[in-house]
């Protein structure tokens, strides 16, 4: 996402959904019963998804009664962490095996969670306002238009409304430790799980963001220590890095 295609996407229209990647559809559905085995190839979501909860709770205060949208929820580790700290949680993806995987997985757990089949743009579009905390993690490095996904995020939120975001920096050390360390040598990663030209500077971003009336709070980065096994938040953005932005009042 470059900074001219950021702006130019402000002015696109809301409702599409044009703004997937048939490939990356595919790359997660063959996957899809496997989102819930912590050892599988999920299981660096399962390991970050603490970390992740207890940063958007730390960030928003308490989940409990807040009507929460997420976005590229995938087999809905995040939404069904979120809709147990409280929230009233949806979960929207393209990927319909992924869905169904959610949908059973809400159902034997008996942790309540709506799901759809919608895209980001389709939802805003239909839902414009009504959230009072959006997530959207993972997922911009994988879709053509990520600028398009942070306006349509935006749109959903009422005023004062919290949106969260996480992806992967482009820089030479994001590539050697997001995708040659992870990807290959750690086999953290399948390989060709991400696309290094598909990564999102922080700055990007943060335009993206203040294109779409949301206004950037804090970040935070996210390391894995291969020895110990153990991934913890700090200040490094330069890989992995979470952004929160408020919608501006």
């Amino acid at each position: 996402m470059t900074q001219t295609s950021a702006s130019n996407n402000a002015s696109s229209s809301s409702a599409t959904t044009n703004n997937v990647d048939p490939a990356e559809l595919e790359k997660f559905s063959a996957l899809a019963s496997r989102w819930w085995d912590p050892e599988s190839e999920f299981k660096p979501l399962h390991a970050i998804n603490p970390l992740r909860l207890n940063w958007i709770r730390e960030t928003v205060g308490s989940l409990d009664g807040k009507n929460i949208v997420d976005v590229g929820c995938g087999g809905g580790i995040l939404a069904e962490s979120m809709a147990t700290s409280g929230g009233n949680v949806t979960g929207i993806d393209l990927a319909k095996k992924s869905l169904t995987v959610a949908k059973l997985h809400s159902l034997e757990s008996g942790v309540k969670v709506n799901y759809e089949e919608i895209s980001a743009e389709d939802f805003a579009h239909q839902h414009a306002g009504q959230f009072d905390v959006v997530t959207c993690m993972e997922m911009l490095e994988h879709v053509p238009d990520p600028a398009a996904i942070v306006q349509a995020c935006g749109q959903m939120l009422k005023p004062g409304g919290w949106a969260f975001f996480s992806t992967l920096n482009r820089n030479p050390k994001s590539f050697l430790f997001a995708i040659v360390g992870a990807e290959y040598v750690l086999r953290l990663l399948p390989r060709g799980t991400h696309s290094y030209e598909n990564f999102v500077k922080p700055s990007e971003l943060a335009q993206a963001a203040r294109l779409g009336g949301l206004k950037v709070e804090k970040m935070a980065g996210m390391e894995y220590n291969p020895i110990t096994d153990i991934y913890k938040l700090s200040r490094d953005t330069s890989v992995n890095y979470l952004m929160a932005t408020r919608k501006v009042l």
